[in-house]
């Protein structure tokens, strides 16, 4: 999985809070002087320098989707199959499993409009999850995408507490006949990676590709000439909780 050009621009205010908070959280003790958030903390240092050395990102991207929910059925999860397939998800229903993509069902309370869309991580351009993670291992890509580094992810999950879209899981069991490709593992956070590892071949994400009514556009919200930006621009969009300012990368029509 490509993990490159990241983008950690933290609020100071956000650091303050980890600066003490995760210390007395995850400060323990495991030989005299050595705790393990300043581990993590050097280990992630570690993995920026790694990833700086094969940079394929750019900036002058920026990855999205469009969810037409006029065109999502609520009988069709095409886009949660194929990425359970895709990342090896092979027990989505089990508690303690993960999730990268769920459909989920609303209701305009006013008219009674009844809808259903795919959920899953919104990558910001303000990622809340990037804030809060004490170790560097939640980062954006400076094309948008919002990764998780597992080499570096000590587990803390204050990433899943942050995210708005509840779109993290936690691994709680050790996995088996994984992708190479999505590096995953038992003790670490993970969620809709966009299927970057796709993208970075020139290929469709999953979800997309799957999708059998065309209700989700990829492309470069960027680029005034793609696909996603003359859609966006024809008809009226939105983001999901908007109102926190976090500019997502997925962008919805029809809620």
């Amino acid at each position: 999985m490509s993990e490159q050009n990241q983008d950690r621009t933290p609020s100071p205010g956000r650091r303050a809070l980890l600066a003490g908070g995760a210390a007395a959280a995850l400060g323990v003790l495991l030989a005299p002087g050595i705790r393990l958030i300043e581990i993590g903390r050097a280990n992630a240092a570690e993995g920026v320098t790694a990833r700086a050395a094969g940079t394929t990102a750019s900036s002058a991207v920026r990855w999205g989707m469009l969810i037409d929910a006029t065109l999502c059925r609520s009988d069709c999860d095409a886009c949660v199959g194929a990425c359970n397939r895709e990342v090896g998800l092979t027990r989505p229903s089990a508690p303690t499993d993960s999730q990268w993509v769920r459909k989920i069902e609303i209701k305009e309370v006013r008219t009674g409009k009844e809808m259903s869309l795919p959920m899953m991580c919104q990558h910001c351009a303000k990622p809340p999850c990037v804030d809060v993670c004490p170790t560097g291992a939640s980062f954006k890509r400076a094309d948008g995408i919002v990764l998780v580094d597992r080499h570096i992810c000590i587990g803390c999950r204050y990433c899943m507490m942050a995210c708005p879209y509840k779109a993290r899981s936690f691994v709680h069991e050790p996995l088996a006949e994984q992708n190479p490709e999505i590096p995953r593992g038992k003790g670490c956070v993970e969620g809709c990676t966009m299927c970057v590892h796709r993208v970075d071949k020139g290929q469709l994400p999953a979800c997309v590709e799957a999708c059998p009514t065309g209700a989700i556009v990829f492309g470069d919200l960027n680029d005034p000439e793609s696909l996603i930006s003359q859609r966006i621009r024809s008809i009226p969009t939105t983001q999901v909780r908007a109102e926190l300012g976090i500019d997502t990368g997925i962008r919805y029509h029809g809620i």
